[in-house]
């Protein structure tokens, strides 16, 4: 008979638990008597549909260049440790739940007005996302600019993702069809094979890794021209320790100085 649930398995997760404390303030009594800062342990999440900043590998696994980036800040601050990067939330859950402080960082997300109101973000940005068109492999169309995609009217649909950036952006702009009702990049792919809408605004780096993980390779094209360019910067709670938040933001500086940011963005485009 297995243990699941039984007394047994319950032990073990208590001891699972009690070494992990035991762990963390091993490291913290190490740190103090070091004279370092104590160890600080940041919880943050893989946030879904956000390829190359999170990307599945395999059950339980995930790899990108956000997770990347959570390790080289901690091997430049020792005593900062992220948590939570293996797990999955949706994007507009991991920004609901970072504004009532039950995480601590957002890596890689775009300054708005109303985030600024509830996150702090930290200069410098971590890189730029360049927007791109993918169409269907067979189209013929040549997009230079937003007017090119507006001549097309109702043959031009735009498909975006709800709660993301983008469809502020192109209500910004304005005069284009365009359909954000999708929740996920993929569905939106599988919608542009299916002919759903003409185009798919999607951002760089990691587009092309994107479509090739999604399995449409071949099926869909992404147009040259940058139609739109974003910063994008790591956001912290305003539940966090102001000292704890400049030892990131030093970090991120130096990664920056150092050429390792540079590095990582080749690594994951």
């Amino acid at each position: 008979m297995g243990l699941r649930g039984t007394p047994a398995r319950q032990a073990r997760r208590l001891l699972g638990s009690t070494l992990l404390a035991c762990a963390l303030l091993g490291a913290q009594t190490a740190h103090a008597a070091a004279g370092a800062p104590p160890t600080t342990v940041l919880k943050v999440v893989a946030q879904e549909g956000t390829e190359p900043k999170f990307i599945p590998a395999g059950i339980g696994r995930v790899v990108g260049l956000c997770v990347d980036l959570f390790r080289a800040i901690e091997r430049i601050e020792p005593g900062l440790i992220f948590v939570g990067d293996q797990q999955w939330l949706p994007l507009l859950r991991a920004h609901s739940e970072l504004a009532s402080h039950q995480h601590d960082a957002l890596c890689a997300v775009q300054r708005t007005d109303q985030r600024a109101r509830q996150y702090i973000f930290l200069d410098p940005p971590l890189f730029q996302l360049r927007y791109q068109l993918i169409a269907r492999a067979s189209d013929p169309a040549v997009i230079t600019s937003w007017d090119d995609v507006r001549k097309l009217g109702a043959h031009g649909v735009v498909l975006t993702n709800r709660g993301y950036v983008t469809p502020e952006m192109l209500a910004r702009i304005g005069g284009m069809q365009v359909d954000s009702s999708a929740t996920s990049p993929v569905i939106n792919l599988q919608k542009l094979v299916a002919g759903r809408g003409r185009f798919f605004l999607h951002r760089a780096p990691g587009m092309q890794g994107f479509i090739e993980r999604a399995g449409v390779a071949g099926k869909v094209k992404i147009l040259p021209t940058v139609m739109l360019t974003s910063d994008v910067y790591m956001a912290m709670g305003t539940h966090v320790d102001p000292a704890v938040r400049l030892r990131v933001q030093h970090a991120i500086e130096l990664l920056e100085k150092n050429g390792e940011m540079a590095r990582l963005l080749k690594k994951w485009d």
